[in-house]
């Protein structure tokens, strides 16, 4: 017993010693890294969690927001996750969603961040499914535009925040179904106006347009991927591609 105390006391004394030293000669890049291993100085490790809900649509401003954050506040950016679909979808639907999941069972990551909470999830319910999931993992869902964590520093549950955010989600919902039903009514309004929706009457691609334009959806049929799969991967309706079949 006596010989391990030796050892650590030995140890110790090395470490300061060596930290005395880098800090006489101005190396801090070695004091920083004793400071890391040896816990001194702990930083956060964090995960990015950007989403868009059109394939027009770019996450990349989500992304460089939430890096530069990281950066200013000396965090670890450990992975990045991105997808494009509708935020109203099931959790279990959105496969870059579950893979982050995935990830943050598998790793030690202290925060996930947002820059808002609708980039999570439109759907109330399936929002705070994933909260809780973070809960348990003692992971804090960091909102950016709101400045708030659902956890505290001790790794308590912040009520207010927790509160907060159920009221923002349940807000986020009824703005995707208020701007819903406002594009049915739209629609209504303007077909009882006499006013006609979609395709020009008598109006048809040739077929060369269509392969030039569809030829990666072209491809993946070949490749025998389901018609399903390709409107998930390329974001063309499954009708498209099932004309495209056609011409294969």
């Amino acid at each position: 017993m006596n010989f391990i105390v030796f050892l650590i006391t030995k140890k110790v004394i090395s470490i300061i010693k060596l930290f005395i030293l880098s800090l006489k000669k101005g190396d801090y890049f070695t004091i920083l890294y004793i400071c890391i291993t040896q816990n001194i100085i702990t930083m956060k490790k964090v995960v990015i969690f950007a989403r868009v809900s059109t394939g027009i649509q770019d996450y990349e401003r989500q992304v460089n927001e939430l890096t530069a954050f990281s950066q200013r506040n000396n965090w670890i950016v450990a992975a990045t996750f991105c997808e494009k679909v509708s935020g109203a979808k099931k959790n279990t639907e959105r496969k870059e969603l579950s893979k982050m999941i995935d990830y943050l069972h598998a790793h030690n990551i202290n925060m996930v961040l947002v820059t808002e909470l609708s980039r999570l999830g439109r759907d109330t319910l399936q929002v705070l499914e994933v909260i809780e999931n973070f809960n348990k993992l003692g992971i804090s869902l960091y909102i950016h535009n709101y400045h708030i964590g659902t956890l505290n520093e001790d790794g308590s549950i912040n009520t207010m925040s927790q509160f907060l955010i159920t009221i923002l989600a349940e807000v986020a919902r009824m703005e995707r179904k208020t701007i819903r039903e406002r594009v049915e009514s739209g629609y209504k309004n303007y077909r009882a106006n006499g006013g006609k929706v979609g395709r020009k009457e008598g109006y048809r691609k040739c077929e060369n347009d269509m392969r030039e334009q569809y030829a990666e959806d072209i491809k993946l049929l070949k490749k025998g991927i389901s018609l399903r799969n390709i409107s998930k991967i390329t974001g063309t309706s499954i009708n498209t591609i099932r004309k495209c079949k056609t011409m294969i």
